[in-house]
């Protein structure tokens, strides 16, 4: 069974829904407007969204170098029978928040997009063949649906250049990258160097003086979704059909089982605030952990495009794809690790780089 249920209800009117605005969390007091889906988290906590299944459009930017070059991308929100669990509710409750506008979930999706083309995952090459977009197509698809549940109805290129100022653009993020809060150096700083050590380093109560108050919301946002995401990632990768053969079962169960401690590392992750029962932790060790578990969570994106490639995959691409498997799984397993570590070493400055000598 799954964790959320879908259901429809008539009320009053939501501004923006099914235009500007996708999805919104409603309190116990609202309804969903008509043609709206309802879905309702099962639990305790009862947590109710209601959303458009649009049709929706947004442009795209597939290389942040040429802004001028963009994809017109035109999906749904539809549900697929063959699943009890759909993709874009477990999306909501753990990405959402109060509400779910098209321009932010746009930004999300050409983040994804500009990702997997820096990292190989799609390839769009210059003067695209009818063959090249055609598969472009097929992952672009498979990607959208599997990171976020979306369906994508159209895709085409279009030329941005006359919405969109280069140099403007180019200006905006020099000043972006100029008045970034200096703190922000400090913080890095104090991650740059971790030991294993006790709460007897010397040092740590200086490395905390200055730092940023510590992100709370940030952390408990992260784990959210490691622990909503991670099993029923590991249930997708679960349900994928391998070739036939002793060593891919054999690399196909290892990566399972690995899947299986990671998600249960997520379920006894310590508090951020406490090393141990009435023992508060000191900020830059919090900032320290914000740090893992928000790592934890790129290596969870990056897990959700190997499902996508995966899904898609010829027999032959196994042993390769087994290799990205235990790259992303190490990642996770590292960052995890070290968002449990209640004591680490805390330089207030990044290690210097020393040259070997000749």
């Amino acid at each position: 069974m799954g964790l959320f249920k879908r259901s429809r209800k008539q009320a009053v009117e939501i501004s923006g829904l099914g235009s500007l605005l996708i999805a919104r969390r409603l309190d116990d007091l609202r309804a969903a407007p008509v043609g709206s889906v309802v879905v309702q988290q099962k639990g305790e906590r009862e947590l109710v969204y209601c959303f458009h299944p649009g049709p929706y459009q947004v442009d795209l930017t597939p290389f942040a170098a040429a802004p001028e070059m963009g994809l017109r991308l035109r999906f749904v929100i539809e549900a697929n029978p063959r699943v009890s669990q759909q993709r874009f509710d477990l999306y909501l409750f753990s990405e959402a928040g109060e509400e779910l506008n098209l321009a932010d979930f746009g930004e999300a999706v050409q983040g994804d997009v500009q990702h997997e083309l820096a990292q190989g995952g799609l390839e769009l090459p210059p003067c695209t063949s009818l063959d090249e977009w055609h598969a472009f197509r097929a992952g672009l698809n498979q990607l959208l649906y599997t990171r976020f549940g979306v369906t994508v109805d159209d895709c085409v290129p279009v030329d941005l250049g006359d919405s969109i100022d280069y140099a403007a653009a180019l200006r905006a993020r020099a000043a972006a990258i100029a008045s970034a809060p200096a703190a922000n150096v400090s913080v890095t700083a104090a991650i740059a160097n971790v030991a294993v050590a006790d709460a007897s380093v010397p040092g740590l109560a200086a490395a905390s003086a200055g730092l940023p108050a510590p992100d709370r919301a940030a952390d408990a946002k992260a784990l959210r979704r490691l622990f909503l995401e991670l099993p029923v990632l590991s249930s997708g990768i679960r349900l994928l059909a391998i070739p036939p053969g002793t060593e891919i079962f054999q690399s196909h169960q290892a990566i399972l089982q690995r899947l299986s401690l990671v998600v249960l590392s997520v379920g006894s992750m310590p508090s951020l605030e406490w090393s141990a029962p009435n023992q508060p932790l000191e900020s830059a060790q919090q900032l320290r952990r914000i740090a893992q578990s928000q790592a934890a969570v790129v290596a969870l994106d990056e897990g959700w495009s190997l499902l996508a490639q995966l899904q898609m995959q010829s027999p032959a691409q196994w042993p390769e794809r087994a290799d990205e498997a235990d790259r992303v799984l190490a990642n996770l397993e590292y960052h995890l690790a070290e968002r449990r570590v209640a004591f680490a070493a805390v330089d207030a400055q990044p290690s210097e780089r020393r040259e070997p000598k000749l």
